[in-house]
């Protein structure tokens, strides 16, 4: 019995030591991959992390919580092949963009324009996704000049009258899930890599059935949304200051925004933000909606037809239009 007991725990230790040796790798290979894939801006806001594609007429993208500029990649590589220069920056608090004292959506509005100054563009539409959207609604409240055009992608904004608490999912994993997954390299990783359907319903926000119904390469860009949250230690500032910063104030004068406007969401977003987008076309002057039944924050089966509207939307831009950076 107690040889039996011995060899059990050598098996156990040595599966755990595999097991951190392949978290270990992971994570140097995570953290090589995120410095050789972007550049740091010295600008009058401060330090600003960015990645640029393509070349044309500029775009800012926006990303959502839990992100950085890697989050946008793969928009940035459709608008880069569609002719324009994408400008996708880390929001404050993520990757090696700091946290400064003040990190409202207004400052964070201010740093994109300041992140303009320093690559010499005049002017850039904003592409805001999810939690990205405030900060991108206020460039073109204060920025107006330099803002081009507008796009919403699930509209992480508040509405006048509307509960903070109706944009959290409802799921019974929620609090874990915030209170301890997203605090720990260790555990994102291995839930992202055992059970990452536990974060369906939490990090992307989209009905569980969604996800499993949908086609495999939607599923597999559901995943790489989840497993580009490790490692969530270089972007814990950030989700701790979208937590303060993106719900608690609604979106006000929004029909001062003089950008062409597009808001796309889908009506099942379990963060509710089929609402925020709704609100923010019926405000804005001019504003177009796009909505879907179903998809989801993550608008899984929708990613083609997103992508097309996005690209259409900004080719589309008339008379004003988008002059090439």
């Amino acid at each position: 019995m107690t040889r039996t007991i011995l060899v059990a725990a050598t098996l156990v230790i040595l599966a755990s030591a595999l097991v951190y040796v392949q978290y270990r790798s992971d994570l140097s290979t995570a953290r090589r991959e995120l410095l050789a894939g972007s550049q740091i801006a010295s600008t009058a806001c401060g330090p600003i992390e960015y990645a640029v594609a393509g070349s044309g007429p500029a775009v800012l993208v926006i990303h959502g919580a839990g992100g950085g500029y890697s989050q946008a990649s793969e928009f940035s590589q459709s608008l880069a092949a569609a002719g324009f220069k994408a400008i996708a920056m880390s929001r404050f608090g993520y990757l090696r963009t700091p946290l400064p004292a003040h990190a409202s959506p207004a400052a964070q509005a201010d740093a994109h324009a300041c992140l303009l100054d320093a690559l010499g563009i005049p002017t850039a539409a904003a592409f805001g996704a999810s939690a990205g959207a405030p900060s991108a609604l206020q460039y073109c409240l204060r920025h107006q000049a330099r803002c081009t055009a507008l796009v919403l992608l699930v509209p992480a904004i508040s509405v006048p009258g509307r509960d903070v608490g109706e944009t959290t999912p409802p799921s019974a994993f929620w609090q874990f899930v915030f209170d301890y997954v997203l605090r720990s390299d260790f555990v994102i990783w291995g839930v992202t890599r055992l059970w990452p359907e536990m974060l369906v319903e939490t990090v992307l926000a989209t009905p569980l059935d969604q996800f499993r119904n949908a086609d495999p390469a939607e599923r597999q860009r559901g995943l790489r949304l989840i497993r580009d949250i490790f490692p969530v230690s270089l972007k814990a500032d950030g989700l701790r200051n979208d937590a303060l910063v993106t719900t608690p104030s609604p979106a006000h004068h929004l029909e001062r925004i003089t950008a062409p406007t597009l808001a796309i969401s889908a009506k099942d977003d379990l963060y509710g933000t089929y609402v925020g987008a709704k609100y923010a076309a019926e405000q804005i002057p001019g504003a177009r909606l796009v909505s879907y039944p179903t998809g989801g924050h993550s608008w899984l089966g929708h990613d083609a037809e997103v992508r097309k509207a996005l690209v259409s939307f900004l080719r589309g831009i008339s008379p004003r239009g988008i002059s090439p950076q």
